[in-house]
């Protein structure tokens, strides 16, 4: 019995300790894990301070100084000449670019240079009752009138007595009629006024060309002008006849350029000045995209950062004891893709890669090349 009961108790003990010690670890607090702080690396740049030459850089696309856009006066149908009129066709000043069909035309011209030389005719035995000593130099005029050839000035008046009589005859009206006609004949053929080339044809021969339309383009490939536009503040820079270096935006080639004008008004929406720059020489193209660099003054005591580091347009980022801290600094002069500043100290440590989130106060371990090794 005795027995028996001491079993129970036992039992009844192991069971109590057991549910205790349960008890005791489920509520046992555990203590918080410890983050580990994490510390970025960056890459930092030393500051020195130098003598940096303000280089301004400007766009724009190559064009002609001569240049012509052909236009039609008059209608008829495009007839072939010695040459294609194609593009990259060149030409030697004075050779025939255009020539229309002018038979129509010409045959009316005709008939009023005809009917110039009966009116002259017509007149001559009165001009030399009434006026005898003016007589030779009508004659000589009828004698050296010719069909195929321009139509000469007329004879010199001399007198009012004389220049009512021709006008009452109707010889300046059959004079200006047929030079009328010969002018407007001339503009059956189009001749090149200078050496080049076409750019642009927009008609072939046997079209039909109307009065006013459009014909192509010639252009002289030898000397082109460059339009860049600066900002007004530093119009002070520019002065006809300074030299500047034009690149290719590959920066492979270079052009020395000269400024040949100025434009007086400011853009008031962009607040620059525009200025034209010729240039010429081997591999420049009508239309080609180029980049013109201009030396300004030199800023002593400054420092070039790439401009994606500027943080609000005035303040950087740099690193004090191995902490983030954000400067004021002064800035200078601003390219496309850096800037010039001045409030650096030498020696300071500048971030010269942006850092993401990064903020004042920040810890940073510095990027080390030797340790990298």
């Amino acid at each position: 019995m005795r027995k028996g009961i001491t079993i129970v108790l036992a039992i009844l003990l192991i069971a109590g300790s057991f549910l205790f010690a349960k008890y005791l670890i489920d509520n046992k607090q555990k203590p918080k894990p410890r983050a580990n702080k994490i510390v970025k690396t960056v890459f930092t740049e030393t500051v020195n301070n130098q003598l940096i030459p303000i280089l301004i850089t400007a766009n724009g696309n190559l064009v002609a100084k001569n240049k012509i856009e052909l236009f039609s006066e008059v209608q008829g149908v495009l007839i072939a000449t010695s040459k294609e009129f194609k593009p990259g066709t060149t030409y030697k000043k004075g050779e025939t670019i255009i020539k229309i069909n002018s038979d129509e035309f010409y045959a009316n011209f005709q008939a009023q240079k005809s009917n110039l030389f009966n009116v002259l005719t017509a007149i001559m035995p009165d001009i030399q009752l009434d006026f005898p000593n003016e007589y030779n130099k009508w004659e000589n005029y009828l004698r050296n009138f010719n069909m195929n050839k321009p139509i000469e000035t007329l004879p010199n008046i001399n007198s009012e007595k004389e220049k009512f009589f021709i006008s009452g005859r109707g010889v300046y009206l059959a004079y200006y009629n047929a030079k009328n006609l010969e002018v407007k004949l001339n503009k059956y053929t189009i001749k090149a006024p200078f050496n080049g080339v076409l750019t642009e044809a927009v008609v072939n021969p046997g079209t039909l060309i109307r009065s006013g339309q459009k014909l192509g383009e010639f252009i002289d490939p030898s000397v082109y002008e460059i339009s860049a536009s600066v900002k007004s503040e530093y119009r002070d820079l520019l002065q006809v006849g300074k030299t500047v270096e034009i690149f290719n935006l590959e920066k492979t080639q270079s052009w020395i350029g000269k400024v040949v004008r100025i434009n007086a008004k400011v853009d008031t929406n962009t607040q620059t000045i525009e200025a034209f720059i010729q240039v010429n020489g081997t591999n420049l193209k009508e239309g080609q995209y180029l980049e013109v660099l201009l030396q300004a003054k030199s800023e002593e005591n400054a420092y070039e950062v790439p401009r994606k580091l500027l943080i609000e347009n005035s303040k950087l980022y740099v690193v004090k004891d191995s902490i983030l801290d954000l400067i004021t600094v002064n800035t200078v002069f601003e390219n496309h893709n850096s800037v010039v500043i001045k409030g650096l100290e030498n020696g300071t440590q500048l971030l010269s890669k942006p850092v993401p989130g990064s903020h004042p106060g920040m810890l940073v371990k510095v990027f080390n090349e030797n340790t990298a090794e």
